[in-house]
């Protein structure tokens, strides 16, 4: 395992994990637990772009990382939304389709690398905007409280709901993606 910058930024995400569900079982006043999770999701959320790029402009990509990272984006989200549900700020219909998603997506990823096929469930434009319409809801359903004249937990609400959809759809789009090998391999 090769421990460079990148590499350490993604351990750092995963290590933040405890932080975003924890500190709503520390009796804090309700807006310091939201401060404390939201200020650690976006935190995590920036070092997932920037151990990426840094590991392309350092040249220090690797095969861990290339593991660990989708690892560490999963586990952390999968987290806030689960204690979102908890917290009955997020539907727990829209956290099973997420997180079902990424469970299958990873899967298919890895049959597919295993059968030397990666390149046609690489990572596609939908799923990007995916993740991003994830990372902008988890904070804001997070923080929960309005801020000035927003209603954040609407429009948190409101892109979760969207992030759902295009789940869906890109869930669709790399199962299509991989169909023929899919179909190949089962007759």
């Amino acid at each position: 395992m090769p421990m460079n910058i990148p590499n350490l930024l993604t351990w750092a995400r995963i290590v933040l994990i405890p932080l975003v569900v924890g500190i709503y079982y520390v009796p804090l006043p309700v807006a310091e637990q939201n401060f404390i999770a939201t200020t650690a999701f976006v935190i995590a959320a920036v070092t997932d772009w920037f151990d990426g790029w840094l590991a392309r402009k350092l040249g220090q990509t690797s095969a861990f990382g290339a593991f660990l990272d989708p690892v560490a984006d999963k586990l952390m989200v999968a987290a806030a939304l689960v204690m979102l549900v908890q917290l009955d700020r997020a539907d727990a219909m829209l956290a099973f389709i997420i997180i079902g998603r990424e469970i299958t997506i990873s899967a298919l990823r890895e049959w597919m690398a295993q059968i030397g096929a990666s390149k046609s469930v690489a990572v596609s434009f939908i799923g990007k905007l995916k993740t991003t319409a994830q990372m902008i809801a988890i904070p804001l359903l997070l923080w929960h409280v309005p801020l000035g004249p927003i209603n954040v937990q609407l429009a948190g609400t409101w892109l979760l709901w969207i992030a759902a959809v295009l789940t869906l759809w890109s869930m669709i789009y790399y199962l299509r993606k991989a169909w023929p090998e899919i179909s190949a391999r089962t007759r």
